[in-house]
C-alpha cells in the first residue's frame, strides 16, 4: 500500500503552483495555487507506485485536486525490463487538495543571487559517450538514444522566486512549482506528456531543436531548416512511431492517429519541433494503465525503449530524478494532464540540479549536439537575468533642429524588442511621447533616450550633444565578449553591465572593439564597426553576435557595406576602420595594440 505521509511531511508553508497551457488550443490557462495538502501520497518502492496512482485517481473522482510527480526511476514499477538507477527520492509523490486557490504572483519581485551552474560532464567524456552510442546504433541495438547530463549549483535563495524567474524565462508551457518539504520541483517544461479526459488522450512528443535567429529572416530560416532537415525529421518520426505503439496498448482498435506532424514551436531561446499522437482509450482504462503504457515518455528514452534505457543506465552515472519523469495535475473528475519535466530544476539541501540532454541518432555530430545542449540550457541564464532588477527597452536617437534621425527604424526596432520580451507596445503612445519631446527641443542638436518600461509606458529624455570628433581611437578587448549571442546584445536595453565591463581603460580611447568566443569581431560597446579589408568595406554579420545598429543597417541596405566575418587574426590586414551608429554617424577610427 502507498504510504500516507500527511502528518509526517506536510509543512505548514508548503505550496503548489500550476500554470498549464490548454493542450487543444482553448483560451486561457489552468493557472492555480494550492495551500498545504490535506493528504500526501508517496511511493518509496516500485511496488507502491501503482497503488499511489490508483489512490490519486480515486480521490480525484471524489472531487479532490491531486498534484505531483513521478521520478524517471518509477519506470521499473511498470516493466521490470526498464533499467534504472536507484532513486534519490520518492518514486511518486502527490499532494491531495480539497480546493484550488486563485493564482498569486507574490514572489515575482524577490531578488535572487546569481547561480553558478556547472555541468558534471567534460567535453572529452561527452565525445567518448557519443562514440559508444554510435557503435550501438551501428550494431543494430538502437535507432536513437536520449543522452543527458546534469547541471549542479549551490542555492540558498527563495525557491518560489526562482520558479517565477524560470517561468518568465520559459513561458507558455506546462509549468509547476511543487514543494514537498523534502525537495522543491520547479518545472517550466514546454513538452506535454499526455492529456487524458474521458476516452480521449493526446500526447505531444518534442523532438528536434534549433537556436533562435538574430534577425527575423535568420529566425525564419532556422525554423524552416528544423522542419525540413532529414536528421531532425527522422528523430521526430522515430519517437512518434514509438509512442503510437505505446498508445496502442490502451487504445480502442484503429483509433491511434497522428493529426499533426513536424509542428514548430517558438520558445525564447530555441525552436522546438513537436508532433501530436492521439487515441480513444478502451473502457475501464485507469490512470495506472496510462502510465504503464506510456511511461517514461519515448522522447526522453530513445528507441527501442528497453534497449535505450539499458544504455542510459550504463552511460549516465546516477538517477535522473524528477527530470524526464512526469509532473502534472489530476483534476476533480479525473481529467489528467502531465508534462515531460525537461527544463526542470529540483532543489534539495541547498543544492540545485537541472538536466540537459538530446536525442542521438546515427548522423548526429558531437559538435552539433554539444551546441544544442548550450542552446537548451540558455533558459537558466535567461532566468538569472529575469530575476535581477528590472530594465527598460532603449533607443538612442539624434534630434537636430526638431527632426529625429531614423525615427521609423528606431521605433520598429523597439517594437521588435517589446515583442521579444513580452511587453505591451502602443505605437501611437510612443510616437506621441516623442512628439512632445520634439516640441520642447525644436532647435539645436540633442541626444534623445527613448525608454519603454515593463508595463509598456514610454518616456523620452533629451541631452545637449556636442559635434562628434572627426576621428576616434579604439582599443581591442583583451578577452572574448561572452554575451555576444545573448538577448541583451541582440536587443538594446538599459541592462548594459556586460558592455560596461569592457569600457575603455586608457585615456583618450573612445570605445572598445569586441570579439566573440570564436575569435570573430562583433562590434564596439556603443556602436558598430566597419573595416576596410582586401579593398572593400565590410561589417560583421549579425550571427557573430551584435546589435543590428540603425546606421549599420542603413549602410548594408544601401550597398555601402557588405557583411563578412572578420577574425582577430585578420586585424593586421585591415586598411582602415570606422565606428558608426545612428546617433554619431560615421567616425574614422584607429585601433590601438594591433601590429600591422
Amino acid at each position: 500500500m502507498p504510504s500516507d505521509d500527511a502528518r509526517k511531511t506536510r509543512p505548514a508553508t508548503s505550496r503548489t503552483l500550476i500554470d498549464f497551457a490548454q493542450p487543444y488550443g482553448e483560451a486561457g490557462r489552468l493557472r492555480l495555487c494550492f495551500g498545504a495538502p490535506s493528504r500526501v501520497l508517496a511511493a518509496r518502492t516500485a511496488a507502491e507506485v501503482r497503488p499511489v496512482l490508483d489512490a490519486v485517481e480515486a480521490l480525484a473522482r471524489e472531487g479532490h485536486w491531486c498534484v505531483g510527480y513521478l521520478r524517471y526511476e518509477a519506470a521499473a514499477a511498470f516493466d521490470r525490463a526498464f533499467a534504472v538507477h536507484a532513486a534519490d527520492g520518492p518514486l511518486a509523490w502527490f499532494g491531495v487538495h480539497d480546493e484550488a486557490l486563485p493564482w498569486l504572483d507574490a514572489t515575482d519581485d524577490a531578488a535572487l543571487a546569481p547561480i553558478g551552474w556547472e555541468l558534471d560532464l567534460a567535453r572529452a567524456d561527452f565525445d567518448v559517450r557519443m562514440q559508444a552510442i554510435h557503435r550501438a546504433i551501428a550494431d543494430g541495438k538502437l535507432y536513437q538514444l536520449n543522452y543527458t547530463a546534469a547541471l549542479h549549483a549551490r542555492f540558498h535563495g527563495d525557491a518560489q522566486a526562482l520558479f517565477m524567474a524560470l517561468r518568465q524565462a520559459q513561458p507558455d508551457g506546462y509549468t509547476a512549482f511543487i514543494d514537498t518539504g523534502e525537495e522543491q520541483v520547479l518545472s517550466v517544461s514546454p513538452e506535454l506528456f499526455f492529456d487524458w479526459q474521458d476516452d480521449r488522450i493526446l500526447t505531444r512528443p518534442m523532438k528536434g531543436t534549433a537556436p533562435r535567429g538574430a534577425t527575423q529572416a535568420e529566425d525564419e530560416a532556422l525554423e524552416q531548416r528544423l522542419r525540413t532537415v532529414p536528421k531532425e525529421r527522422a528523430e521526430n518520426v522515430m519517437i512518434v512511431d514509438l509512442i503510437r505503439n505505446d498508445l496502442s496498448r490502451i487504445a480502442q482498435p484503429f483509433s491511434v492517429q497522428v493529426p499533426r506532424l513536424f509542428h514548430t514551436e517558438a520558445l525564447p531561446t530555441v525552436w522546438q519541433m513537436t508532433s501530436d499522437v492521439e487515441a480513444r482509450v478502451r473502457e475501464g482504462t485507469t490512470l495506472a494503465d496510462v502510465f504503464a503504457a506510456l511511461f517514461p515518455c519515448g522522447s526522453i528514452t530513445g528507441a527501442p525503449k528497453v534497449s535505450a534505457m539499458r544504455m542510459i543506465r550504463d552511460l549516465e552515472p546516477g538517477p535522473r530524478g524528477v527530470y524526464c519523469g512526469a509532473v502534472g495535475v489530476v483534476r476533480p473528475g479525473g481529467h489528467a494532464t502531465f508534462n515531460v519535466p525537461i527544463r526542470t530544476v529540483t532543489l534539495r539541501d541547498g543544492k540545485a540540479r537541472c538536466g540537459i540532454g538530446s536525442g542521438i541518432t546515427a548522423d548526429a555530430l558531437a559538435d552539433a549536439e554539444w551546441e544544442e545542449w548550450r542552446h537548451k540550457r540558455a533558459f537558466l541564464d535567461r532566468a538569472g537575468r529575469a530575476a535581477t532588477p528590472s530594465f527598460d527597452l532603449l533607443e538612442t536617437l539624434a534630434l537636430a533642429d526638431g527632426e529625429l534621425r531614423d525615427a521609423p527604424a528606431h521605433l520598429a526596432r523597439m517594437a521588435a524588442a517589446a515583442a521579444h520580451f513580452g511587453r505591451p507596445w502602443n505605437h501611437a503612445s510612443v510616437a506621441s511621447c516623442l512628439d512632445d519631446l520634439k516640441a520642447r527641443h525644436s532647435a539645436g542638436t540633442w541626444r534623445v533616450r527613448l525608454l519603454l518600461d515593463a508595463q509598456g509606458m514610454p518616456r523620452a529624455e533629451a541631452f545637449a550633444m556636442e559635434a562628434p570628433p572627426a576621428r576616434v581611437r579604439l582599443q581591442l578587448a583583451t578577452r572574448p565578449f561572452d554575451e555576444a549571442h545573448g538577448e541583451f546584445t541582440r536587443f538594446k536595453t538599459t541592462r548594459r553591465a556586460h558592455y560596461e565591463a569592457f569600457a575603455p581603460t586608457q585615456p583618450g580611447v573612445f570605445d572598445t572593439l569586441l570579439w566573440n568566443r570564436d575569435g570573430e569581431i562583433t562590434e564596439c560597446t556603443r556602436g558598430n564597426i566597419a573595416l576596410l579589408l582586401d579593398g572593400r568595406w565590410v561589417t560583421p554579420p549579425l550571427h557573430c553576435g551584435l546589435l543590428n545598429g540603425i546606421g549599420r543597417a542603413n549602410r548594408v541596405r544601401d550597398g555601402q557595406l557588405a557583411e563578412a566575418v572578420v577574425r582577430v587574426e585578420d586585424l593586421p590586414r585591415v586598411q582602415a576602420l570606422a565606428f558608426m551608429n545612428s546617433l554619431r554617424g560615421w567616425l574614422d577610427a584607429d585601433l590601438d595594440g594591433v601590429q600591422k
